[in-house]
């Protein structure tokens, strides 16, 4: 249900989370061109760009963030950042209600995420959609692994704002969960389920976190499954909602064209909507899995290929080293390791990429491709040899330096709209991470040396402890075409599924 993007390791937001181990529904409500969309794009003509010749060499300029903190009365922790050039605000609600919270009902957090914005006391889906549309308002949720998202932007002035804010107040905090919407939610997620069985990526990926966590909360899919789902009630929606959508289970994040009594003031009306009650407690660390390899027979021309194994979570120290790290072995598009030697030399695959996804407990790092059935176990294996090759090597002057200017060019986008900041501020609040984090994070990643980077890579991943699964025909096997500057055969268009 998620995209990739070829994003820098510092834009750590909610993207980090949509990867396809989150397994996350994300649920958008949209009154079409609002108008707080039409403000940010009307403001577009009033931004000054840096050119090239300006730089002279230098890296971009990006705003440095006055991050104001405190907690609500009911426990709430708030983020905010006064951004005046817009007459808008955005707001994320990040709960520690993601799907590690199932327990034995797989989909639960998820389908309460979903359920939200489906009818208040007086107002049915529609209406609340209607009612957001005519403020020019838009209000987002989604549910990932760790976290569950409610989000909302809305036009600044008070005629317009207010009213937004007591319409989300209720969606957040006094939501109805109609018997009507549930059966429609849970139709769309079996439909899903029933898609899934055509698509070998999502096989594979549901097979490898399985065998990569096997009875921690983050093996079962966020979206749940076809045998949970359908016997979700109605009382465990309202139990679940209860109980993780509380004021001390939050953290609010608010960016924009608000004095700092307003934004006290919109924290202080969403926390006293919500239910009362404490943090939910972190999920607990995973236990190291022994290495496996797995095969999903699927009749199709291309073999997906994962490997994983468990990297880190997002407190590590090293953190900034392994981005930095990985940017340089598959991370980073175009010139990594692995897409060098898989597609650039041979044309086995349309894209390979390498990433870890930290989160409260140790998150996977994982290897993805597609490439052609006859050549699966050829390709796999030189994967291998090119993960094996950089621990025990680890980046050359040249790339590391190389990953250092993309990484500086690209960490003004990091703040570059108030959507960016938001990200930003909910990230920093839920992983409890410093105020001055994306500064501290530059400053490490660029101070990084070669054996530094090779002895963090060297710390959190091992070539015996990946767990490997394949899906795709059994079918005889091609010898691998040697390494070129022009491969003979390139790379199928376009991946399968």
């Amino acid at each position: 249900m998620s995209k990739r993007k070829n994003a820098s390791p510092v834009l750590l937001g909610l993207a980090l989370v949509a990867l396809f181990t989150a397994g996350g529904l994300y649920l958008l409500s949209r009154s079409g061109e609002s108008d707080a969309s039409q403000a940010l794009d009307n403001a577009k003509s009033s931004q000054k760009l840096q050119s090239l010749a300006e730089l002279d060499g230098k890296a971009p300029a990006h705003r440095t963030l006055d991050v104001q903190t405190w907690n609500t009365a009911e426990g709430a922790k708030v983020l905010f950042v006064e951004a005046r050039e817009l007459p808008m605000f955005d707001m994320r609600l990040i709960f520690s209600a993601g799907s590690s919270q199932d327990g034995n009902t797989s989909g639960l957090a998820l389908l309460t995420n979903a359920m939200l914005n489906e009818g208040v006391a007086g107002k049915d889906v529609g209406a609340i959609a209607r009612g957001f549309e005519s403020l020019g308002a838009d209000i987002g949720n989604g549910a990932y692994k760790d976290m569950a998202v409610v989000s909302l932007r809305s036009l600044s002035a008070v005629d317009k704002r207010q009213p937004a804010l007591d319409l989300f107040a209720e969606v957040v905090g006094k939501p109805t969960f109609p018997a009507d919407s549930l059966a429609r939610i849970k139709n769309q997620l079996l439909a899903g389920f029933e898609y899934q069985k055509q698509n070998p990526g999502k096989l594979a990926s549901l097979e490898l976190m399985q065998r990569l966590y096997g009875s921690h909360p983050y093996a079962h899919a966020s979206e749940g499954n076809a045998k949970s789902v359908p016997n979700i009630s109605l009382a465990q929606l309202q139990a679940f909602h209860a109980k993780a959508y509380t004021a001390g289970n939050v953290v609010i994040a608010l960016v924009g064209d608000l004095s700092r009594s307003d934004a006290e003031a919109i924290a202080a009306q969403v926390s006293a909507a919500l239910p009362k009650g404490p943090a939910l407690a972190k999920v607990e660390q995973p236990v190291e899995p022994k290495a496996s390899i797995g095969h999903i027979e699927f009749p199709s021309s291309q073999t997906n290929l994962m490997l994983a194994q468990l990297g880190i979570d997002r407190d590590d120290p090293d953190y900034a080293a392994v981005s930095l790290g990985n940017q340089i072995l598959g991370g980073g598009g175009f010139g990594t390791r692995l897409m060098s030697e898989v597609r650039e030399k041979r044309g086995l695959t349309y894209g390979v990429y390498s990433g870890f996804t930290p989160m409260q407990a140790r998150g996977p790092f994982m290897i993805n491709l597609q490439t052609r059935a006859e050549m699966s176990e050829g390709t796999l294996k030189l994967v291998q040899d090119v993960f094996a090759d950089y621990l025990q090597n680890g980046p050359t002057q040249k790339e590391l330096d190389d990953a250092k200017r993309e990484l500086a060019g690209s960490f003004p986008l990091s703040t570059a709209s108030n959507a960016d900041i938001v990200g930003q501020l909910g990230a920093m609040g839920f992983y409890n991470l410093p105020l001055s984090y994306l500064e501290d994070f530059m400053r490490q990643s660029q101070a990084l040396t070669v054996e530094q980077v090779k002895a963090a890579m060297n710390k959190h991943l091992s070539v015996d402890k990946m767990v490997i699964v394949s899906a795709g025909p059994t079918v005889a096997q091609k010898p691998l075409p040697p390494p070129t500057d022009k491969p003979a055969e390139q790379p199928l268009g376009v991946p399968e599924h």
